[in-house]
């Protein structure tokens, strides 16, 4: 298999449940409970990606924004 290239754009659109981590500064499981409670979700294959722009919707519900 061949490993995944880093790309320089830094704004994602679906991210894995590693970066999701990092971007919401909490621990993996925690965050990939949040984005399976925002319904973002998405499962290509084995791979699951979750997206961003609904993740942050779902933050912003949630802190009344």
């Amino acid at each position: 298999m061949r490993k995944t290239l880093d790309r320089e754009n830094k704004q994602f659109l679906t991210v894995n449940a590693e970066t999701l981590a990092g971007m919401l500064n909490c621990g993996r499981a925690t965050a990939v409970k949040i984005g399976t409670d925002a319904g973002a979700k998405i499962q290509i294959g084995r791979r699951t990606l979750y997206k961003v722009s609904i993740v942050e919707k779902y933050l912003d519900s949630l802190s009344g924004e």
